[in-house]
């Protein structure tokens, strides 16, 4: 019954176009009940259950569109990606590899490859497959973006930040920041400064505003007036930065200047390469007075302070992976210690656990500003945090900072070390399984114990 085949497929397709999905897989699969040897039927339903959010009947639906057409190279292609999202990576890379041997010169089945190979902690062979995607498309911009990340991760500075400029591309997509409209030029480090106002400006989130704001001090430098306009909740943090003229919060008025930059470009102007990273031991200051003030609130230190925070943004892709429960850790705090909550904005679940836990103490979260976090941080012994903004704060204080990384960390933790050569004060611990913080919490635990009790496990 070709015509009545034909006139519901054109139906769902147009449902699935008005990104009516519900509707779009009921119609898909009334088409196929018709005519189920169709294998573009199955793939545009696994498409239209991958958008709806039904991820295994998606893996499912592609499945049965390859078992009808063995050489369907998007389906095997768009089975790797809700693989992916699963986690399935074994499964989405085999996905990927039949495609790609079935299609050679698709720039987004190899652009994919290399996802889940960066996923995997394969940095070396995710960059090669993101040069192939490039090589057969120069303008993605996706792949040229993650090429910039896996090269960063390798610690090859001199290609990776020329190739991170091309994060504006996908920027607002991604939710990384957007590049300024401003009259005035970029300065990307190529034209002299002296004399001139330099106004250098956040993009992204708050650990970055807080890694790259060293710069302004070798800005400054170069004889220019510099100008900081950051998020908000920084401008109390930074506002006696060194090098820096004037702090502002973004959406307030600007200054005068002659010349603008992102603080993520900053390395490129400054043609930063691993030998010479600014790694200022300590470039942000706490409030005397504030400090001061937690002294008085804090009970007798008659055991080491240790300040933990145990997760991020619930908003970043890879906060899943980064962050953990608090329930997770504290069972596997080493009793001899008092323990401080650094986290401000701590979730639902958190608390219950904070409630129920006295031996860790935490604040009134409006206590828990940046410049009141700061001077807590300076009344601890040492400072526990997985990879967030509060363990960009605590190390930029020159406070000793372990940081509990991921398997696949972001790109400025790079690979295989445990130390960071843009904070001196920070260690690094690393899952060296996916999702494994049990051997983390261990090799921590025992580490404060040798430290600071002379135990050895």
């Amino acid at each position: 019954m070709p015509n009545l085949f034909e006139s519901i497929y054109e139906q769902a397709t147009s449902a699935a176009t008005a990104q009516d999905f519900e509707r779009a897989i009921r119609l898909y699969g009334q088409a196929i009940a018709v005519d189920p040897l169709h294998a573009e039927a199955y793939y545009k339903r696994g498409n239209a259950l991958k958008n709806y959010g039904s991820l295994n009947a998606a893996i499912l639906s592609y499945t049965q569109a390859i078992e009808r057409k063995p050489d369907y190279a998007y389906a095997y292609c768009n089975r790797g990606v809700v693989q992916q999202a699963l986690g399935l990576t074994v499964e989405a890379l085999a996905s990927y590899e039949h495609a790609i041997a079935l299609e050679p010169f698709d720039a987004i089945a190899h652009y994919n490859r290399g996802l889940v190979l960066q996923d995997c902690a394969r940095w070396h062979d995710a960059l090669q497959s993101y040069d192939r995607a490039i090589s057969i498309n120069p303008e993605y911009a996706d792949a040229q973006y993650n090429r910039s990340l896996a090269l960063l991760f390798r610690g090859d500075f001199e290609r990776g930040w020329r190739s991170y400029e091309w994060r504006w591309k996908v920027a607002a997509r991604l939710g990384i920041g957007e590049l300024r409209n401003f009259t005035q030029p970029l300065w990307l480090g190529e034209e002299s400064i002296a004399g001139k106002r330099l106004l250098l400006h956040s993009e992204a989130g708050l650990g970055d505003t807080l890694q790259f704001c060293r710069y302004a001090a070798l800005a400054a430098g170069r004889d220019a007036t510099v100008y900081l306009e950051v998020q908000t909740s920084l401008v109390g943090l930074l506002d006696h930065l060194e090098g820096v003229s004037r702090v502002m919060a973004k959406g307030s008025a600007l200054p005068a200047f002659d010349y603008h930059c992102p603080l993520m470009s900053l390395p490129l102007a400054f043609e930063t390469t691993l030998k010479s990273v600014p790694a200022i031991p300590q470039y942000l200051r706490c409030d005397e007075e504030k400090t001061a003030r937690w002294l008085t609130r804090l009970p007798e230190p008659r055991r080491p302070r240790i300040g933990l925070t145990w997760s991020g943004n619930p908003n970043n892709p890879i906060d899943q992976r980064r962050s953990i429960p608090l329930a997770d850790w504290a069972a596997q705090l080493p009793s001899e210690f008092d323990y401080f909550c650094l986290q401000r904005d701590v979730r639902e679940a958190d608390r219950a656990v904070l409630v129920s836990s006295p031996s860790i103490r935490f604040f009134n979260e409006d206590d828990l500003d940046f410049v009141n976090t700061a001077a807590l941080c300076e009344c601890m012994d040492i400072v526990l945090s997985v990879d967030t903004s509060l363990a960009h704060l605590s190390a930029s204080l020159g406070k000793r900072t372990w940081i509990l990384l991921p398997f696949t960390p972001d790109w400025r933790w790079m690979q295989d070390r445990d130390d960071s050569p843009w904070y001196p004060a920070a260690k690094l611990y690393r899952q060296k399984s996916s999702g494994n913080w049990n051997e983390v919490f261990a090799r921590v635990a025992a580490d404060l114990r040798r430290e600071f009790i002379g135990v050895t496990s």
